[in-house]
């Protein structure tokens, strides 16, 4: 793993084995604001619903949802937030001691470790699992999240975790509300999603990248 710099000055890795950063080199942090926690309305359930499960798919350094549970607790300090990770790599969340971007929770993350993979901070409860997410994702239950952020490698390197049959575990574990996010606007990516159950629409555009995609259950 290589260590960079992205624009906004946070830091990620390169995986060399697969060729691709684990965030856009537009901004790390941005990416986790602007493609996961705002298109999933995080600040909107925590206001209103108080009490937020979150499903951060290929979560690596844990960016995503640390800024999400920031961006909660930010509008209502008494959110209850469980978060639950799917991560392939032991050696990406050991790099999570070797990162510091500027997300307040994110020093909670410091806890996990491959043999301690969840921690409890306050009303907050991170848990990962570890292996491939195609499978770990079948322990979850049905109906039981409110958003998720869906962020492996790119549908070019990691085609088999774009397929159908994925998008429809997503489908299964979301509630009837839940809205995904992802980064890729690919054919094939909105595609697979609605042979999965879900309706897609337009994402934000990031910078200067095409927009992301978000998704809902068909109603």
């Amino acid at each position: 793993m290589k260590k960079i710099l992205t624009f906004d000055n946070t830091e990620t890795f390169l995986n060399e084995e697969v060729g691709e950063t684990y965030h856009s080199y537009t901004g790390a942090v941005e990416e986790a604001l602007k493609k996961y926690a705002e298109p999933c309305k995080i600040k909107d359930l925590a206001v209103s619903k108080g009490k937020i499960r979150i499903l951060d798919v290929c979560s690596g350094l844990g960016y995503n949802s640390a800024m999400a549970i920031d961006v909660a607790l930010e509008a209502n300090p008494n959110c209850e937030i469980e978060v639950v990770g799917l991560e392939f790599d032991p050696k990406i969340i050991e790099l999570i001691q070797e990162v510091n971007p500027p997300i307040k929770f994110f020093e909670h993350y410091k806890k996990l470790t491959p043999t301690n993979l969840e921690f409890v901070k306050s009303n907050v409860k991170v848990k990962y699992l570890l292996g491939d997410a195609r499978e770990t994702v079948k322990q979850l239950a049905n109906n039981s999240f409110d958003a998720i952020f869906f962020d492996p490698f790119s549908p070019k390197t990691a085609p088999d975790m774009w397929q159908t049959p994925f998008f429809q575990e997503m489908c299964r574990v979301m509630n009837k509300t839940a809205i995904l996010a992802t980064f890729s606007c690919a054919r094939m990516v909105r595609e697979n999603m609605a042979k999965g159950g879900l309706f897609y629409d337009e994402g934000p555009r990031v910078s200067r990248r095409g927009p992301g995609t978000i998704a809902t259950k068909w109603s």
